[in-house]
């Protein structure tokens, strides 16, 4: 793991410090939203704007270096506005041999896509960048998840229950997602839903911010 900053967040359950930035969370994730509700943080989520496409896009670029570059972009596109506030980005990537899987939109890319992950492990690569006042700060958490053997017929069941079209990698963690899985490797499990929050709240802390 390798270590940045990042501004702004707003917390919910803590008190507002005068002496302590906002803190911003450039995200419109709802399952961010609710890790950072979880551990008693007062926070607002303003979603980045940026084109994530044009890095996604780029062949030279490694799965995990795409994730660290939004996850960095993001963060800084708030903390243009918000020089002064705790900006928190991040980005997940799916990796299976090398490539990065997107999402696949369709119940019939869904099907293809959880055969081809089908009794094998991937890695789900979740880099965080925080900003504040110019300074970043930057990690990242690989997570290893190895898929349980599946018969074409649970693949399709799982596909219509779930319909996670829109998820990279086709699954649903929060939902039942995890039935389909029989062995996750993690540091942190919250991670999985995109922002691993051991990690965040050690660079928060270290920042000023009061947790618990």
């Amino acid at each position: 793991m390798s270590d940045r900053k990042e501004p702004d967040q707003e917390m919910p359950d803590q008190e507002k410090s005068p002496s302590l930035p906002e803190i911003i969370l450039a995200s419109s994730s709802p399952y961010r939203q609710r890790l950072l509700r979880q551990i008693g943080l007062k926070f607002r989520a303003i979603p980045p704007e940026i084109d994530e496409s044009t890095v996604q896009n780029d062949s030279s670029l490694q799965p995990t270096e795409v994730a660290e570059i939004l996850s960095r972009l993001k963060a800084e596109s708030v903390a243009k506005s918000h020089p002064d506030s705790i900006v928190i980005g991040s980005d997940q990537i799916v990796e299976f041999d090398g490539k990065t899987l997107g999402k696949p939109a369709t119940r019939e890319n869904n099907i293809h896509l959880l055969k081809q992950l089908n009794s094998k492990t991937h890695q789900l690569v979740t880099a965080v960048c925080l900003v504040h006042q110019q300074t970043s700060y930057a990690f990242t958490n690989r997570t290893l998840v190895t898929m349980r053997t599946l018969t074409d017929a649970e693949i399709a069941r799982y596909v219509d229950r779930d319909q996670a079209f829109d998820c990279a990698g086709g699954y649903r963690w929060e939902a039942a997602g995890i039935t389909i899985f029989e062995k996750v490797d993690t540091e942190d499990h919250t991670a999985i839903l995109g922002l691993p929050l051991i990690r965040l709240v050690t660079v928060l802390r270290s920042l000023g911010v009061a947790i618990p």
